[in-house]
């Protein structure tokens, strides 16, 4: 928890501050000269000034600034010349390649904004996400146009470098949006169900372009890697900060981006200077050896809470990155230093220019430093909501009520997080990840941060799986550390030893990762259900210690057809269920002459659990009983446990 990270209260944090840069900027996007410092237009200077240097690469192929340019002021002029202008949505249904780079451009220099289409997306969401966008217009690649999820007015092919016809001019063309104009709409999963658009401003976008470079020190001798799907917001950040700089930014070609023995090797290959890497990926590139001289200077992560510190052997700086989709990216930033022995989990730093973050309660009031409270942010990043939704636009942005101007607005992020005492923000995790398990309101995180202390575990997430209709239980899913595999009762003992029964996981399930979605998060519903090969069990046998469990484990072992069962197992990973469960009831009541809830088996699910229950119940009944009552009871109960262990 924030308190515990906090050692005395100061009382509150006030919101932080853009510095003076972060003003100049303000100033730049409320200026009619904002065309000057609109990206196209950076690009298009740096083309200017130096048309053969290198822009983009994607394996063979190569785009020289000068090209880069060219093309896109051809295709800039197509597309004005069939309607696309300010706050016109264009589509881009393309995979990863160069002319994905020249088609957002020129869309940007049309003064249109772009729309990321996956094509490995399912077409229902596709023609989903470009009926609701109200798209008419799609660029594509030409051996890709039968494959478009639905009719359009006008698409527009091109080849794998956006080459056009001979005969588009290729002069200048000068944008004529405005700061308040759309950059991008991207589209994120919706709680309801139905993906929903987020519409990015133009000026957000420049504010993210020249913090990044201000922060990061990007200069034309960069080389950035470009390993985001379009459709991630990340890809926004691995483009323009750099393209707009006269840096080059390298498309990962035939590289598994999920593997990250392949992504190292390839980060070096290509002398990577400046890379982004979703958290859990970044997690597992930081536990590989990395050799003392590389060119890679910066590595960012993001996307997902972040569990480990970096090794003090690592030759690269790694900043760790919190933003909403809503939010332009970015909107907090730190430096994570080595620590050999942390307290607590990395903090997602301080916000970056022109952003401002507020941790407030439940009544939109600041909580103390150190309080834990819901993330609200303000400033130039913000979306201008969600596109056509302006019911959804009005809840998640609401009104500043610390702000006089005119239209101000917060964005509520459904994250929790509190301030530290040196103005960095601790994150904690979403509040509605929050679960409730036999009337306990549990989160998440806090088994997380437990569970990844501890040195055979790599990353973990935890989720509240259903056993049975109704009946739920926490099961832990991890990547090990390391070769040694450790023990369910290892695992069990080392959370118990710092939380309360209740959040300790009933099964632990190893994988070799996690499933990711798009965005580069964890994707829960591809986590496999346990079962008797993927869950973790005791790699020895723990057999049965006092005469109560000696016959339970009898008890369950003819129920389940086992020749053996450890009092550690979970009934339920053995293949229990509510049916099994209720004859295994029966058979403890004829035995023991005690009555147990089918609710009882599924909150002590182990012999162990089970046998300490059942004792207490006796004690219980004992202690209820006169003296000769309770001679006779025990009697019994010691004639069932020592009985026929055969049955």
């Amino acid at each position: 928890m924030c308190d515990a990270l906090v050692n005395s209260f100061r009382g509150e944090l006030p919101p932080t501050r853009p510095d003076q840069r972060g003003l100049e900027i303000l100033d730049v996007l409320s200026q009619d000269g904002f065309s000057q410092r609109d990206v196209p237009q950076m690009v298009s200077a740096q083309a200017t000034a130096t048309p053969d240097a290198l822009a983009a690469t994607h394996g063979e192929l190569s785009l020289s600034y000068g090209d880069l340019d060219r093309r896109a002021n051809q295709l800039a002029r197509l597309l004005l010349s069939i309607g696309v202008g300010p706050d016109v949505v264009v589509g881009i249904y393309m995979n990863r390649s160069l002319a994905m780079i020249v088609a957002a451009l020129a869309i940007l220099k049309a003064g249109g904004a772009y729309l990321p289409l996956d094509p490995s997306y399912p077409k229902e969401r596709l023609t989903f996400v470009l009926t609701d966008a109200q798209v008419s217009i799609v660029v594509t690649d030409h051996s890709m146009v039968r494959a478009l999820p639905a009719p359009l007015e006008h698409v527009v092919p091109v080849d794998p470098e956006a080459r056009l016809a001979v005969g588009q001019s290729s002069e200048p063309v000068v944008a004529k949006a405005r700061a308040e104009n759309l950059a991008y709409v991207i589209y994120t999963s919706g709680s309801t169900g139905q993906p929903k658009g987020v519409e990015i401003t133009r000026g957000g976008l420049v504010n993210l372009v020249l913090w990044h470079q201000r922060t990061f020190r990007i200069t034309p001798g960069d080389r950035a890697s470009q390993l985001a799907a379009l459709g991630f917001d990340a890809a926004v950040w691995e483009l323009w900060p750099y393209l707009t700089a006269g840096a080059s930014v390298h498309l990962a070609n035939g590289v598994p981006v999920n593997d990250p023995d392949a992504v190292q090797a390839w980060l070096i290959s290509q002398r990577i200077t400046v890379s982004f890497l979703a958290t859990p990926l970044a997690e597992r590139v930081m536990t590989l050896e990395w050799p003392t001289k590389i060119a890679l200077r910066v590595l960012l992560t993001g996307a997902d809470t972040l569990h480990h510190y970096p090794s003090r052997k690592l030759p690269f700086q790694l900043v760790n990155n919190y933003g909403p989709t809503e939010c332009t990216v970015v909107s907090t930033s730190g430096t994570v230093l080595p620590k050999e022995h942390p307290n607590g989990l990395p903090t997602i730093g301080r916000p970056i220019d022109n952003v401002r973050i507020y941790i407030l309660n439940e009544y939109m009031r600041q909580v103390p430093l150190g309080q834990a409270g819901e993330i609200y942010i303000n400033g130039v990043s913000l979306a201008r909501g969600y596109r056509n939704r302006p019911d959804l636009t009005a809840e998640r942005f609401v009104p500043d009520p610390f702000r006089s101007e005119p239209g101000a607005r917060l964005f509520r992020t459904g994250d929790l997080g509190c301030f530290l005492q040196d103005g960095q923000i601790a994150f904690l995790g979403r509040a509605d990840e929050q679960v409730k398990i036999r009337g306990y309101r549990i989160e998440p995180a806090e088994i997380v941060r437990v569970l990844e202390e501890h040195p055979s575990v790599q990353a973990s997430t935890i989720v509240a799986r259903e056993v049975e209709s109704g009946d739920k239980q926490l099961v832990a899913y991890f990547v090990p550390a390391g070769k040694v595999q450790p023990t369910h009762t290892e695992l069990r003992n080392f959370i118990a030893a710092s939380l309360p029964e209740y959040m300790v996981p009933a099964t632990f399930v190893m994988l070799e990762a996690l499933p990711l979605n798009p965005s580069g998060k964890v994707d829960r519903g591809a986590l496999p259900a346990p079962n008797a090969e993927n869950t973790l069990l005791d790699n020895t046998f723990v057999a049965p210690r006092t005469p109560i469990e000696r016959r339970l484990a009898v008890l369950l072992g003819s129920l389940l057809g086992l020749e053996r069962v450890s009092v550690e197992d979970n009934f339920f990973v053995l293949g229990g269920h509510s049916l099994l469960g209720t004859q295994m009831i029966a058979r403890v009541r004829d035995a023991f002459g005690v009555e147990l809830s089918l609710r009882c088996l599924f909150d002590v699910p182990t012999i162990s659990q089970l046998a300490a229950q059942i004792e207490a119940l006796i004690v219980a009944k004992l202690e209820a009983m006169s003296e000769e009552e309770a001679q006779l009871l025990m009697s019994r109960t010691e004639s069932a446990a020592e009985g026929n262990l055969t049955q």
